[in-house]
């Protein structure tokens, strides 16, 4: 049974080529780093929640709010073969208490609370305007009117298709699996982007603040269902 299950909105995807030793202490037991031709990756995820419920009933107040996370890739190999690929989280932030809490204190989750807003704008040319702040941070993006399938064996596959997750816990790995269908994406024109990465997440990753983004993208999204699938370990 779905634990949560939500409409995931104008997932807006900044993304870095880092150096795998610098994911290494991030992976979970019972799982590796997963990478895209040779390349590892960190993403900065800034997205929606819409019509959010959890065990089929909405929560009052906590229905429709945004997130940002930084996440790692990594992936699960079953004894048969197949490649559960998957993400970590360094942190997420939510503008609800009660959410950052639960995640964090029941589900081991790195969930944080801080004030969050957003903007969506559709020009008349089919142009998207997203605006996403949290705190004294904020991302701005200008993407493409078009839609797109992502390819198979691309790098927005990569990024956006990753269909499990994994927290390390005291007792082992949770696993969980996140369902929706592929979406579609599109490019983006203008980015701009005023993150402290260091505050947020550590000096570990502050030089993201200064580099420029390897790839950038918004993923259109759907509804989605998170069903917890037990332990490893």
């Amino acid at each position: 049974m779905a634990f949560l299950t939500a409409h995931w909105r104008d997932l807006l995807m900044i993304n870095w080529v880092i150096p795998p030793e610098r994911v290494a202490p991030w992976v979970p037991a019972g799982c590796q780093v997963d990478c895209f031709q040779g390349r590892t990756y960190a993403s900065l995820v800034a997205f929606q929640f819409r019509d959010t419920r959890v065990l089929g009933l909405p929560l009052p107040g906590h229905v429709n709010f945004e997130e940002v996370n930084l996440r790692l890739y990594v992936k699960r190999i079953m004894p048969d073969g197949e490649q559960r690929r998957g993400v970590v989280f360094i942190r997420e932030i939510v503008p609800r208490r009660m959410i950052a809490w639960v995640a964090r204190t029941i589900y081991g989750e790195p969930y944080i609370y801080m004030p969050m807003s957003h903007r969506r704008t559709v020009h008349p040319d089919g142009r998207l305007q997203l605006h996403y702040r949290w705190g004294e941070h904020h991302v701005d993006a200008t993407a493409h009117a078009s839609l797109q399938d992502l390819a198979a064996g691309s790098e927005p596959q990569f990024i956006a298709e990753h269909y499990w997750g994994y927290t390390s816990r005291p007792r082992g790995t949770s696993e969980y699996r996140v369902n929706h269908p592929a979406w579609r994406w599109r490019a983006i024109e203008t980015l701009e982007m005023q993150v402290a990465m260091g505050d947020l997440y550590g000096p570990q990753w502050a030089d993201l603040s200064d580099t420029p983004p390897s790839s950038q993208f918004v993923a259109e999204g759907s509804p989605v269902s998170v069903e917890p699938c037990g332990r490893l370990g």
